[in-house]
């Protein structure tokens, strides 16, 4: 393949997938959609989070002797990007008027950083390697990594949800658990990955699987919080 083609090919196995799963995930707010315009200002936030984080992911390895100890950092910095681009660009508008919102923007964020980081992934097979294992190296990031960052990002933004009508002390200290928890979820799945066995690194993927369904059984809470009436 020629360099150019590589490029497209890679950006197209990245992306495309990525946006796959923004469809899915936007039909869990189908009843009050959110607007498109900031639907796409969340993505691209996502995917130019990554030009950030790829140069401090550099800069603290340095910093750490043990893999587990620098897949945690490197973890919490992705998940604090992740919502630092998501609260500066979409998170503090008026749109984001329901406590379903912030997790559609935060799971928009994180596929768009997915999206970026896949596309960078799958560059070097694509440069060099069969179309096997191309498509391989493609579904493993399809089903584990993308989710993975759906389901930690996610945390985020039911953190929000639940707290959505609290006061503004409450929603802070919220944003901070959620970003701990998503930092735990992320961590704990890289440990995983780093300890399975390569015969059951598809058995460890489909713990994210769990994760979905029980992501899907929390959105119907979330849809379901309304502001207190006091009479």
């Amino acid at each position: 393949m020629s360099e150019l083609v590589s490029v497209l090919a890679a950006a197209a196995g990245g992306v495309l997938p990525a946006l796959a799963w923004l469809w899915f995930w936007l039909r869990e707010d189908s009843k009050h959609p959110e607007p498109r315009r900031l639907i796409a200002l969340a993505f691209i936030a996502g995917m130019i989070s990554v030009a950030v984080a790829v140069p401090l992911e550099k800069a603290v390895q340095p910093l750490f002797t043990s893999t587990t100890l620098l897949f945690t950092a490197w973890s919490v910095i992705e998940e604090l990007l992740k919502f630092l681009f998501a609260y500066a660009t979409v998170l503090r508008l008026a749109d984001d008027d329901e406590p379903i919102d912030p997790v559609i923007y935060m799971v928009t964020t994180a596929l768009g950083f997915a999206a970026a980081e896949n596309t960078l992934f799958l560059l070097s097979p694509i440069a060099g390697t069969t179309a096997m294992q191309i498509l391989i190296t493609g579904n493993l990031r399809f089903v584990g990594a993308t989710l993975l960052h759906v389901i930690s990002s996610a945390a985020i933004g039911v953190c929000l949800g639940v707290t959505f009508y609290k006061k503004k002390s409450v929603r802070t200290s919220a944003a901070l658990i959620g970003v701990i928890l998503a930092s735990v979820l992320h961590a704990s799945f890289n440990f995983f990955i780093l300890q399975a066995p390569e015969e059951t690194l598809l058995r460890t993927f489909s713990f994210v699987w769990v994760g979905v369904i029980v992501l899907l059984a929390v959105l119907e809470y979330v849809k379901r919080i309304h502001p207190r009436i006091i009479k």
